[in-house]
């Protein structure tokens, strides 16, 4: 005797398990069952690993860049390339600031009961620190294209190499959110209409 294979999930499957998840919402609760404490430790548990990550390597561009006006070569580039290395170190420093900023809001707000303030303000501070760092990488990449000699070629490559930073950093992942709430908001809509038909036929 054969088998039928099982169809799988149907779209109104998917569409109940979307209206479940927003009554969750609605309700205070996760759609995966965490509760709000639960949830927030996990948000910036997850925060604080990817601003580790971010935070170390702009950490070590900075460190080299203050090494450099102590070397022989620096006293012989011009006032163009200066002001360009002086960007560079604002930037860098910058991005730390607002990298390490969560770790110490977190540390004078402990025990506050004020982490979904702490994670809405991070995220914020997290944007901005890696915009400066993308900025303090390109400003960095063109200064020392600049001293060592920049011709056509090298320079089209570095462009693209800057304008990777904005377009893998930024564009893509703003578009891609732009899509999944697109597509959110076409799965909810006939989800809740079909609840409230189902409301209104039950009978009082």
């Amino acid at each position: 005797m054969t088998r039928t294979p099982d169809p799988g999930p149907t779209n109104f499957d998917e569409r109940r398990i979307e209206a479940n998840g927003s009554d969750a919402r609605s309700q205070g609760r996760s759609p995966t069952g965490e509760s709000e404490a639960e949830r927030n430790n996990r948000n910036l548990s997850d925060l604080l690993q990817e601003l580790r990550v971010a935070g170390l390597g702009v950490q070590v561009l900075f460190g080299f860049l203050l090494s450099l006006p102590f070397t022989v070569r620096f006293t012989r580039v011009n006032g163009a390339e200066r002001d360009l290395y002086q960007a560079t170190v604002l930037l860098a420093a910058l991005a730390i600031a607002l990298l390490i900023s969560p770790v110490a809001y977190h540390r004078w707000v402990f025990r506050r009961h004020e982490k979904s303030k702490l994670l809405r303000l991070a995220n914020v501070q997290a944007l901005l620190g890696l915009f400066a760092v993308a900025l303090a990488i390109s400003c960095a990449v063109w200064m020392c294209l600049t001293v060592v000699g920049l011709g056509w070629p090298i320079a089209l490559l570095a462009a693209a190499t800057t304008g990777s930073f904005a377009v893998l950093w930024f564009v893509l992942p703003v578009l891609d959110r732009l899509s999944a709430s697109s597509h959110h908001q076409t799965v909810t809509s006939p989800a809740r209409e079909h609840s409230d038909v189902r409301s209104s036929a039950a009978p009082p």
